[in-house]
């Protein structure tokens, strides 16, 4: 893909060109400079998607609070008073809450940020801008959607936290940005890696839902990480979704069964994630028109 050309007239009439621009051959050819150059058109997309998600809905910007309080509820009734499920001594309502907005954040981000290409060729198509703004912008409108369900969970905490001795905050909350930055990147990361790989092989469209589904369950999102067998604990260790949600539980409620080395293992894997999805992006975004 060729950049933009951009010129300017000078005084006697004649053109000068401010840049000279070719197309991207590297394998890490990713422009940070221009990413930024362009950021008012990456807010632009932010602002869009964010007014216009729900703005011809009767219930508008509240389903942003319905639907993480609805799921809530399913799951406390289904894991908690059917299944009985165990939540480590702490209310089952705060523990599926906590887990749900978490979750919610990584897979709104991550099947919006995966249909990149497909739901965006007739833009790619007639002019140019870096592609990585519009995944960038997904996930900006899918945090601020994270912080609309933080700021409702952190008043359900404030009801449930006098009458709850085991609740109580620990010093990890210090790195609350730290955790929200890994979910930022990680589902940047496997959605520019999703949608590169979507424009090749289109059943992808189409198994996203499912396979987000079922991550959610290989995720400790209904149950507490201290309820995996130790033999199967390795493998949970390899799903960095597993060490993030545990920490943003221990953070609110001061206890949990994370390790710092299954913290490290997360951010090792998401950091991978991260850069085999900008690497394959960058590539496939030379030619992705002729295969959408």
């Amino acid at each position: 893909m060729i950049k933009e050309e951009k010129q300017r007239t000078a005084t006697d009439g004649s053109e000068h060109w401010d840049m000279i621009l070719r197309p991207k051959t590297g394998w890490f050819d990713i422009d940070l400079n221009e990413l930024w150059h362009y950021r008012d058109l990456v807010f632009m997309f932010v602002h869009r998607d964010f007014v216009t998600h729900y703005k011809q809905t009767i219930l508008g910007p509240l389903w942003y609070i319905i639907q993480p309080l609805f799921t809530t509820v399913v799951f406390t009734i289904i894991f908690g008073k059917v299944a009985k499920i165990s939540t480590d001594s702490l209310p089952p309502f705060l523990f599926y809450l906590a887990g749900n907005v978490v979750w919610g954040y990584f897979a709104a981000s991550l099947t919006a940020t995966s249909n990149t290409f497909t739901a965006n060729a007739h833009i790619f198509g007639k002019v140019y801008f870096p592609r990585l703004a519009v995944p960038l912008a997904t996930v900006i409108v899918n945090f601020l959607q994270f912080l609309i369900q933080l700021i409702l969970f952190i008043g359900f905490y404030g009801y449930f936290m006098p009458g709850a001795e085991e609740l109580r905050p620990s010093g990890w909350l210090l790195l609350l940005p730290l955790l929200l930055l890994q979910m930022a990147l990680l589902s940047f990361g496997l959605g520019v890696l999703f949608s590169s790989l979507t424009t090749k092989y289109k059943d992808l469209r189409f198994v996203m839902t499912f396979l987000v589904q079922l991550w959610m369950y290989a995720t400790p999102v209904v149950y507490p990480l201290s309820q995996i067998p130790s033999w199967l604990l390795p493998w949970y260790e390899l799903n960095p979704m597993a060490a993030v949600v545990e920490s943003f539980r221990h953070m609110f409620f001061g206890s949990s069964a994370v390790q710092w080395h299954q913290i490290g293992i997360s951010w090792l894997i998401t950091l991978l994630l991260l850069t085999a999805g900008v690497v394959l992006f960058s590539r496939i975004e030379k030619n992705f028109m002729d295969t959408v």
